[in-house]
């Protein structure tokens, strides 16, 4: 019987109706969207790196050895020997290193140097590896390969030369003119650092800088034997990854290389660096939290707002329905399923909308913010949030089904001049 007169009453009242459930519904896909997005920064954020137990470099900062390794921002204090590099490699328990060199710049974009473990053995976002798009991964001394946001910005294409600049400013005014490079590949879009990255071999990286010992080109002709890969040797790295066959061993090699007798070096262990990372940035996200909850917040206020307001134009309506053999409470219990179902409408609607916003939203996120969003089931997280959402939305409804009980029958059907 309450549930029909429900239905009825609703229905007659479809516009006022349909506007609560379009309120609740906009605070219901701004909630979780937001959400969402907060967890999708931070999960693109804490897994730009997986796979790779420690990250060594000179000593200096934790956090500066995390950014100039991963995100490729500033620059390491010192490099190491290649020595060092070769000493910790060998070690029993390392199962593979992936070399990094840092030191100049294409148009602003780092280049980077590194061999073919960086493309064998690089993981992010869990188990993704890096994946060439187009053409293959360099081999020679002058080959490089562009990441996804180079090529696209300056049209490049498999082929293309270009010349990289000495230095990390976007403009600069000595460039290695002389030692061109020949574009062989270009990566898939990873949404991470990656994608904004010039790699080149570690050959690469040397042979540019002969005749520049004193930081300036020296002028002198090079013989072009020496720029043979074979005939170039490395001499020291910015930084290098590790993998170790057994994470049991992780906090004893930490500490061994920290300890390192030949060299000043010390090791980071990449997950908590970048959790640690994350929060002191966190208030981003507590900001977002705290407007997904004023978001909230409206659209349950439009349910009590709505209800409530309706009162005195359905005092008649309710002491009609006194008079017809209704009790007090089913009256109260009228309202409180009135709120509770404009509640539930809106929160379907709501996660409907939120889907179909991700399913044309995602893909523009993550080029242009690295933001990655995966259309999925909703999380635990979730559901509890919609069903204190719905708890909250019905409560709503309790002080303007309160107000409907107290009024009598006498006042209904009284006519007030």
């Amino acid at each position: 019987m309450i549930n029909f007169l429900t239905f009825k009453s609703i229905r007659n009242r479809k516009f006022t109706s349909f506007l609560c459930v379009l309120s609740i519904a906009l605070s219901v896909t701004l909630f979780l969207g937001i959400e969402r997005i907060r967890n999708g920064a931070r999960d693109g954020f804490t897994n730009t790196i997986s796979k790779t137990d420690l990250i060594v470099g000179a000593k200096g900062g934790p956090l500066q050895l995390l950014l100039y390794t991963v995100f490729h921002i500033g620059g390491a204090v010192n490099n190491i020997k290649m020595s060092t590099y070769n000493d910790i490699k060998a070690h029993r328990q390392v199962e593979w290193t992936i070399p990094i060199s840092l030191g100049d710049a294409y148009r602003g974009f780092r280049v980077v140097a590194t061999d073919e473990n960086f493309y064998k053995h690089y993981r992010f976002r869990g188990d993704h590896k890096v994946e060439v798009m187009d053409g293959v991964t360099p081999v020679d001394t002058f080959d490089v390969i562009l990441g996804s946001e180079v090529a696209k910005k300056y049209k490049h294409k498999v082929g293309d030369p270009i010349v990289i600049s000495h230095g990390l400013s976007e403009v600069s005014i000595m460039s290695h003119d002389n030692t061109p490079f020949k574009i062989v590949g270009i990566m898939k879009p990873t949404q991470t650092p990656i994608d904004t990255g010039v790699y080149i071999t570690l050959q690469g990286m040397e042979a540019i800088h002969f005749g520049w010992e004193t930081g300036a080109p020296s002028g002198e002709t090079i013989d072009a034997e020496r720029f043979k890969k074979e005939n170039i040797e490395i001499t020291q790295l910015t930084s290098f990854m590790v993998k170790l066959k057994s994470r049991i061993a992780v906090l004893k090699m930490r500490r061994d290389i920290d300890q390192y007798a030949n060299e000043p070096v010390m090791a980071i262990i990449p997950a908590l660096s970048l959790q640690e990372m994350w929060e002191t940035i966190s208030y981003v996200e507590q900001v977002l939290f705290l407007v997904s909850l004023c978001v909230l917040l409206v659209g349950v206020l439009s349910i009590l707002i709505s209800l409530y307001t309706s009162i005195n134009e359905r005092r008649r309506e309710m002491a009609i329905l006194r008079s017809l053999g209704a009790s007090a409470r089913h009256i109260f219990f009228l309202l409180l399923y009135e709120s509770s179902f404009l509640v539930l409408m809106g929160c379907l609607l709501g996660v409907a909308s939120m889907y179909g916003l991700l399913y044309f939203v995602s893909p523009w996120l993550e080029s242009n913010f690295s933001v990655y969003l995966p259309i999925e089931a909703l999380s635990k997280t979730e559901w509890i949030y919609l069903g204190a959402i719905f708890v909250v939305g019905t409560l709503a409804g309790l002080i303007p089904a309160i107000k409907a009980y107290m009024n009598s029958l006498q006042d209904g059907l009284t006519i007030k001049i």
